[in-house]
């Protein structure tokens, strides 16, 4: 009977999981689902249960977890599409000002844009750095 117990609350704790994404229920889970099979197959008392359970429990989530982080919840090693924007050249097309915005050049592609500070204006023709992206515009600034 402990061995279902143990066996269910491991598949629960796995199914957790998927809402938090941290794999500290994940280790759980396992920890009960090795608990379970022992339990199941040694008939073990509640108080063996626990102690598989507890040195099981401490060792996935202390030798397992940090393994599964590094591999799966690291953030790509190269930015992509929006995010590997900030940073680059443009060239303003269009008079980029803070009344009307304007229109920049970056990478082939054409962009609405807006000054960094909204005070500047930037005449078509001249290079400007893309600050930030937000939303469908990017924040524009001549430099230093």
């Amino acid at each position: 009977m402990a061995a279902i117990v143990w066996l269910v609350a491991g598949i629960l704790l796995a199914a957790a999981e998927m809402l938090t994404g941290d794999f500290t229920l994940l280790m759980l889970g396992g920890a009960a689902l090795l608990t379970a099979g022992v339990s199941g197959a040694a008939g073990t008392s509640l108080i063996v249960d626990a102690i598989v359970f507890g040195v099981t429990s401490v060792g996935l989530l202390l030798l397992v977890r940090p393994m599964l982080l590094r591999r799966f919840a690291s953030p790509p090693p190269t930015p992509t599409n929006v995010h590997a924007l900030p940073g680059k050249t443009a060239r303003v097309l269009e008079t980029v000002d803070g009344d009307s915005g304007g229109r920049v050049k970056i990478d082939g592609e054409v962009w609405s844009a807006r000054p960094f500070d909204p005070s500047e204006v930037y005449p078509a023709g001249e290079t400007v750095y893309i600050m930030k992206i937000d939303g469908a515009h990017a924040v524009v600034w001549k430099g230093p």
